[in-house]
């Protein structure tokens, strides 16, 4: 194998990474319209900044509560709770997408509900790589513009910041976050991208023993809704706002970039504190090009 090639093998699952935070970030935009139409917000007024400290505490309580079943060795309650999670975040993608066709209006609660238990239930009973890819998008592009359209700019950033630094503490020094994410890999549900290594990759027969090398890349989903909610809160609450998403969109993808260098080198790193710093600054670059004011 060439040089050229080995460059391409070892850099091809960290552009596809790239990719697919991109592609979140694009999707997310074109649901935060009829997602925002729809009164999908969760909170009436999305300039405060206690909004914020509420999602924290969520964090932080789902954390515990996944902990706390690993440990119980009562993984199935895990699962339980997060299908429950996915049903419900597909629906509302779903019915986002109705919202865009008038004509089809009237069944757009019940097709909502068929389609996001039909999704599921293939996830469940096939949940190979590339299903978990694509489930894993809708997934992370909805929650991104449902919580994206609730939060204005302000609260965003507070937000980005706090769990940059959660984020930091709990992979460095309590390791926790590590902890959590071995104990429910080997449930295959749509949490992570998976990005194999060779196409003969089965995501079916990984087994994710401790020690083992893996024959793929893996990457949370919350690497791309974090940093995708400022791109989705700037296009909904900025009027001059064109420079500031894309200067989010860039932010994220060069924090990506440096966030993979980091790795390549073999040194396990907290991804939020790279890909939320980019988004910020990004976006900070943006609002300094077109002048616009984030309050």
């Amino acid at each position: 194998m060439s040089s050229i090639e080995q460059s391409i093998k070892d850099y091809l699952p960290i552009i596809s990474m790239g990719g697919l935070i991109l592609i979140v970030q694009v999707l997310a935009l074109f649901l935060s319209t009829p997602m925002e139409v729809s009164g999908m917000q969760a909170f009436e007024d999305p300039t405060q900044v206690s909004n914020s400290i509420y999602y924290i505490i969520m964090i932080l309580a789902f954390t515990l509560f996944v902990l706390l079943a690993i440990k119980k060795n009562m993984k199935w309650v895990i699962s339980f709770t997060i299908y429950l999670a996915i049903i419900s975040t597909i629906y509302y993608v779903v019915l986002a997408l109705f919202v865009l066709i008038p004509s089809l209006s009237g069944f757009a609660s019940i097709a909502s509900v068929v389609l996001s238990i039909v999704i599921t239930v293939l996830l469940y009973k096939y949940p190979e790589w590339y299903v978990v890819d694509i489930v894993g998008v809708c997934i992370a592009a909805g929650v991104s513009a449902l919580i994206g359209i609730s939060l204005s700019v302000v609260p965003v950033i507070v937000l980005l910041v706090l769990l940059a630094i959660y984020d930091a503490i709990s992979v460095y020094k309590t390791k926790h976050m590590v902890d959590m994410a071995e104990g429910i890999m080997d449930l295959k549900l749509p949490i992570m991208f998976v990005i194999p290594k060779h196409l003969k990759y089965s995501f079916l027969k990984e087994d994710f023993k401790k020690g083992e090398k893996h024959e793929a890349f893996f990457m949370g989903l919350g690497d791309a809704v974090m940093p995708t909610l400022l791109v989705v809160s700037a296009n909904v609450f900025m009027t001059n706002n064109f420079y500031p998403v894309l200067g989010a969109i860039l932010g994220t993808l060069i924090g990506h970039a440096v966030l993979s260098i980091q790795v390549m080198k073999g040194n396990p790193q907290a991804g939020l504190p790279f890909l939320n710093s980019g988004v910020i600054l990004g976006f900070l670059a943006g609002v300094l090009i077109s002048g616009a004011s984030i309050l």
